[in-house]
């Protein structure tokens, strides 16, 4: 059966939009937005996600105020008006296509509420193609844009309402769309039960926002070191003479991180990333943590008990919970999942020029990573 979405000329395969091209169940298309005023006092983390084969639709946000995350969770039937990004009292407005958003979640009962306005700083970045295979199965298979921002609006949790003001308030937000691990787990299977024991997942990724130009880096490695995705841009402004002349995302090479990390933990305190800009130029980005959200702490990634995206939950479910990021489970889980960072940015250039920036610092390291002198899942920082 036809759907609104269909009167429009937008179509790639010879099916309706209704359907996605695959009829693998982990098919899904979200967005994932964060938000900080620079101190690290607060942090939201929140975005919306619709799985077609799975036919569920649900979003998510999550708000860390001192050593608590306060998140709540919607979910429901996918439905067939796909330019409607709503679900319960949480919604996502398209106000100018890759410019400027609109983000509304009307949960003060549960915990957390918002009325926010997204403006980009910089053209958003199309990201690499992120392929990743365990056995012969594609794992991940998806497609991502990135772009860096500011927020206005008011934000409201813990009993404290906060003034959005974009002056001050920033932050970074994507969208991607394909395959990867969502609702009920599948059975480990073969893959699992062979995986080797040096098996190791290592990930970076660093959009970052300056006055003049936006950077973003991503790189993944298995537990050797070997480098199974690498990307790294420079983004000039739209309307800039690089953008003009048409080199307005200039390519910086083969970035080398270097982290550091608190002792006895693989909680990650900074990195040192190298990287070449295209004239050959060193440039050498510091980064540190001003705070962080764990993905997998009320946010939905990965292991976290509390919910995982497009899980079938029933019609019209809502839930709000509180996590203390200090209680031994919670703290025991850490390693083993992916941590959204709070980003303060330093970059210097050849010629000792210094340019301050903020974003996210997303980082996982789960199993070996030799690189780093990890060689199991037990292993730490000296």
């Amino acid at each position: 059966m036809a759907i609104p979405l269909d009167e429009f000329p937008i179509h790639q395969t010879p099916l309706s939009m209704q359907f996605a091209s695959s009829s693998d169940r982990n098919f899904y298309d979200r967005c994932y937005l964060n938000a900080h005023d620079r101190t690290g006092d607060v942090f939201l983390v929140t975005g919306l996600g619709v799985y077609p084969n799975l036919g569920v639709i649900d979003a998510y946000a999550c708000v860390r105020v001192g050593d608590t995350q306060h998140a709540v969770h919607f979910s429901d039937a996918l439905g067939d008006d796909r330019m409607s990004q709503q679900v319960g009292p949480y919604r996502v407005d398209i106000v100018d296509p890759l410019k400027e958003l609109r983000v509304v979640c009307d949960a003060d009962d549960l915990g957390i509420g918002f009325d926010l306005r997204w403006t980009g700083a910089f053209p958003v970045v199309q990201e690499q193609p992120h392929l990743w295979r365990t056995g012969n199965k594609a794992i991940l298979d998806a497609t991502r844009f990135a772009q860096v921002g500011n927020w206005a609006g008011e934000l409201r949790v813990a009993g404290n309402t906060y003034d959005v003001t974009p002056d001050i308030w920033c932050g970074t937000r994507d969208r991607s769309w394909g395959i990867r691990p969502v609702g009920e787990p599948e059975p480990p299977g073969r893959a699992a039960a062979e995986t080797a024991a040096d098996w190791g997942f290592w990930w970076s990724y660093l959009p970052l926002q300056f006055d003049d130009f936006a950077i973003v880096v991503i790189a993944q490695e298995d537990g050797q070191g070997n480098r199974t995705a690498n990307d790294a841009v420079r983004v000039w402004p739209e309307n800039s003479e690089r953008a003009l002349a048409g080199q307005g995302v200039e390519l910086l090479g083969w970035p080398r991180f270097r982290y550091r990390y608190r002792p006895g933990t693989r909680d990650a305190v900074g990195v040192t990333i190298d990287c070449q800009a295209s004239d050959g130029s060193p440039l050498v980005l510091e980064v540190e943590s001003k705070g962080y959200v764990v993905l997998a702490s009320g946010c939905g990634y990965g292991s976290d008990p509390s919910w995982g995206h497009g899980q079938w939950k029933g019609r019209g479910w809502s839930q709000g919970i509180k996590v203390d990021m200090t209680a031994p489970d919670v703290v025991a889980m850490m390693p083993f999942g992916v941590i959204d960072h709070i980003g303060h940015a330093v970059l210097t250039d050849v010629d000792g020029t210094s340019r301050e920036g903020w974003g996210l610092f997303e980082h996982a390291t789960m199993g070996a990573h030799v690189p780093s002198g990890f060689t199991d899942f037990a292993s730490v920082a000296s």
